[in-house]
Formats: structure tokens, sequence, C-alpha cells
């Protein structure tokens, strides 16, 4: 029987393979359709707070890869870099009754959690590596999430021909003890080709929902007014599915 995990990361190869097939709008509603019932599905047999597996430090992928942007090109971002990061302010806003701009010295004093977890990426390959980063539901509870809020939108550095990189989550995978903001990774400072200085780690989901380069963090009601509609870069563009649960 084929996994969810092996439907996803076929898939993923023909969406970024195949441009003709990724056009059809009957091959996209054969391969995404049941996404809301894929979700409902998982999260009614799943324990919300159910943990993805974690490894030891013997497990440790000699390499974890780096992907996509490797380094941000925006003038804003290379005067972070050259500053190490002491400007760089994460913006903590939207539906929340009091926004939050918080620096990375704040961010490491914040309550936090360290893991050992496998990142597997929709193009096909995997990695483990040791991430250790705030806690982004406590982070919240001092935001103060208005009734309304339904999901976070993260706002990122990186670009793609212009386009600013977002991706998003609902409050129940936010919201879960692994989901964390990770400033360090393998017990060093996080590299800038790995996501510096913050990269969300939402460790139930597929790689491409682990935004890097994060700046802001934006409580919303709904997801049709961000991008084009559908909550997140490559869900918007290439037809990936926003809930890629593992």
């Amino acid at each position: 029987m084929i996994s969810r995990r092996g439907l996803l990361i076929g898939g993923g190869l023909i969406l970024s393979g195949c441009d003709h097939v990724n056009e059809s709008p009957a091959f996209r509603e054969l391969l995404f359709g049941t996404e809301k019932l894929t979700m409902a599905g998982q999260r009614l047999v799943t324990d919300r707070h159910a943990l993805a597996r974690e490894f030891g430090a013997a497990d440790l992928s000699p390499v974890f890869r780096a992907n996509g942007t490797m380094r941000p090109g925006s003038d804003l971002y290379r005067r972070l870099v050259d500053g190490n990061f002491a400007d760089y302010r994460l913006r903590i806003d939207g539906l929340v009754r009091r926004p939050m701009a918080l620096s990375l010295d704040q961010l490491r004093r914040a309550p936090a959690r360290t893991q050992i977890t496998r990142h597997d990426c929709v193009e096909g390959w995997s990695a483990i590596g040791k991430w250790t980063g705030a806690r982004l539901a406590p982070l919240l509870n001092s935001a103060g999430l208005l009734p309304a809020a339904r999901y976070l939108v993260f706002h990122c550095a990186d670009d793609f021909s212009g386009t600013p990189y977002y991706e998003s989550v609902d409050l129940i995978d936010a919201l879960h003890p692994q989901t964390i903001l990770a400033y360090a990774m393998n017990d060093a400072q996080l590299p800038v080709a790995n996501g510096a200085p913050l990269r969300l780690r939402v460790e139930r989901q597929l790689g491409y929902k682990h935004a890097k380069y994060v700046m802001r963090i934006e409580a919303v009601d709904r997801l049709d007014r961000i991008g084009l509609g559908k909550g997140g870069f490559w869900e918007d563009r290439a037809g990936y599915e926003w809930y890629a649960g593992i």
C-alpha cells in the first residue's frame, strides 16, 4: 500500500517535473481533491498532542541538506546578517490583543524546546536534525490570540521572482508542543542556508511547511485573502496540499 508520505512525495516530483500534467485541472482534482477528507480523517484518529517521532544523537544525518533559498538577497536581510541579527525583530500581529516585536535575544530567553526529528521533503529526501527554538504556543499566549483567529501566516525574508515567501498552519498545529521557532540547529546557531535567524519547525508536516527566514507571524481568521488564496507560496503556485500532515 502506498503511504500518504509516498503519495505526497511522488505527487511533488510530478508537480515539479511535468508542467503540462501540473496544468491539467483533472489531474489537480485527482491528486488534491481529497485534502479536506484526509485532514479530517487524520485529525479524527490522531491525538492533537501526539508527538512526531524523536531520535537520538547517534541518528543525526552527517549533512542536513539545505534547499530552496540559500540566502535572501534583500538589503534588509544583508544588513541583518552583517549585524549577526542584532537588529532583527519578529513581529507577531494580526488578530492578537498585544502585538509584539521580539529580538532574537528575547526569543532565546522564551520557553524553549530541543528535539531531534526527521525532515521529510516533498522532493523525495529526508534528513534528521537537532533543533532548538522558542515554543510557539507560549509566544501566542503572550500576544493574546483573539477568538476570531484560526490560522497563523508566516511571512518570510526570502522571495521568488519578487514575491515574498509565505506559509500558514492552523491553530492545532501552531499550539502543538513540538512546534517551535528554531534558532539553533545541531547545537550551533542556525545557518543562513537553513533559515537563520528563525525557521518554523512544525514536525507533523512535510518540509515545505517549515518556513525559513521568518520575519512576521500574522494571526488571521481566513486564508483566502493571503497570497493567491490557498494559504502558502507553493500551494498557490504548484498545487501542493495546504495540509501536509504525515
